[in-house]
């Protein structure tokens, strides 16, 4: 089993914000791999499990096999991600190499993917919850880049607005999907040498 975790905020007036581009990850990667039947069908056949809305299935890989997996949207507000983190962990006794969290970043210009293994969270509170409940950083995480914020205009008003057409036009959700299913197929490493930008990019 593999577990696949969108970070994100509940609620309809969080939807479509940068802090949220993790919820649409799931949303993608759930239609594209046969579990939803529409790419905005994720809550409502998901269910209440784990803090969170939850769904399970199998995914075909590379080679013509298939592996489990559990994506997860936590309900719990992005400063309490740690809980259904922890608790679907825990169910399925998985470890954090098993384990991937979709985020925002603001490190990264808008649109670019970066995955590692762990590392510091980087000032995100979702990361910041999820260490503190697994006692550790290392565990993978695919950062979705949303740009900066504006001169002047404060990182938390930045992330919980909506993407400018522009920035929407670079967010490529189906890279962000097929990104995840090579982690789930051929591991963190294949998938970080195919995925990852460039430093110089």
């Amino acid at each position: 089993m593999k577990l696949i975790v969108g970070l994100g905020n509940p609620g309809n007036q969080y939807a479509g914000t940068r802090h949220n581009v993790g919820f649409d990850v799931i949303d993608r990667f759930a239609w594209r791999n046969g579990l939803t039947s529409s790419s905005d069908d994720f809550d409502r056949v998901s269910r209440m499990k784990f803090d969170g809305l939850a769904l399970d299935g199998s995914v075909s890989v590379a080679g013509g096999g298939s592996e489990k997996v559990l994506l997860l949207k936590p309900t719990t507000f992005m400063n309490l991600s740690g809980r259904a983190v922890q608790a679907a962990m825990a169910f399925y006794q998985l470890t954090p190499v098993d384990v991937m969290i979709v985020l925002d970043d603001v490190a990264l210009p808008c649109g670019k993917l970066r995955i590692r293994p762990g590392g510091s969270d980087g000032g995100h509170n979702g990361l910041k919850d999820i260490a503190r409940a697994l006692g550790t950083q290392q565990y993978p995480r695919l950062r979705v880049g949303v740009d900066a914020p504006p001169p002047r205009v404060p990182q938390r008003d930045y992330v919980l607005g909506r993407f400018t057409e522009s920035q929407r036009q670079k967010i490529d959700l189906d890279r962000a999907a097929e990104a995840l299913l090579m982690w789930i197929g051929k591991g963190l490493n294949a998938a970080m040498n195919e995925y990852n930008v460039s430093e110089k990019e």
